[in-house]
């Protein structure tokens, strides 16, 4: 399991992969990641310890990821992060929170003082099929209610049961309404959720330009930031 890399293509920075408690949702139909979570307080904080230790600060910048939102994230993980913060002089953290935590954002930013991107799992602005069969428990109606709380939404495309319509709408909903957004090419996992193959390809072709955009990165593995298995 990598839990350090660097991103040096599109908004430099570093990004660790952290252990935190059970996520407070854990029933998204297509998710997995719930796996690397923990209850136990002393192996998570030395495993997260360790990996912030790689932290150099040389962009400024850091991502902080973890099977869930930052807000189950250890409090002493937290005080870790925030020493290695202030000593690394980090100007700008990533976080990801669900949807669920929309209301609490400001206490992260309280607590490091700094400026933090928000990212969240919307997966799709299509409310059926989000909610209906992927089951996110994330109710916003559109994408302009998700961006009154968020800064950046990471997008699926490639599932059996979406078409292109639907994906054609979602990133013009990422384009209209939000200045950094991620989209994730789906990859099969133990779930029952499906890739769908012919939808991935026409993607592909049809979106190419979105390599070139600075504010999408596109991951066709979820192991493309250099962290995960």
């Amino acid at each position: 399991m990598d839990r350090y890399s660097k991103i040096t293509n599109k908004n430099q920075r570093e990004i660790v992969l952290l252990k935190g408690y059970p996520c407070v949702w854990g029933k998204c139909r297509f998710c997995d990641y719930i796996d690397d979570n923990s209850r136990d307080l002393e192996t998570m904080r030395a495993l997260n310890q360790e990996v912030l230790s790689h932290i150099t600060g040389e962009f400024g910048v850091l991502e902080i990821i973890n099977s869930g939102s930052c807000f189950e994230l250890p409090k002493e993980t937290l005080e870790d992060i925030r020493t290695i913060v202030q000593k690394k002089k980090i100007q700008k953290l990533f976080f990801e929170a669900h949807w669920i935590y929309r209301n609490r954002l400001d206490e992260m930013r309280r607590f490091f003082g700094i400026p933090i991107v928000y990212k969240t799992g919307a997966e799709t602005f299509d409310y059926d099929f989000r909610e209906n069969y992927l089951n996110k428990h994330a109710s916003f109606k559109d994408a302009e209610e998700l961006s009154r709380y968020f800064d950046s939404p990471c997008l699926m495309v490639g599932i059996k049961g979406q078409t292109k319509e639907m994906i054609r709408y979602d990133i013009d909903c990422l384009k209209r309404y939000f200045k950094l957004g991620t989209i994730n090419v789906f990859t099969d996992n133990t779930t029952d959720v499906k890739r769908d193959e012919s939808l991935v390809r026409w993607f592909l072709e049809e979106y190419r330009w979105l390599e070139d955009d600075p504010s999408i990165e596109v991951l066709y593995e979820n192991t493309d930031f250099g962290v995960g298995d």
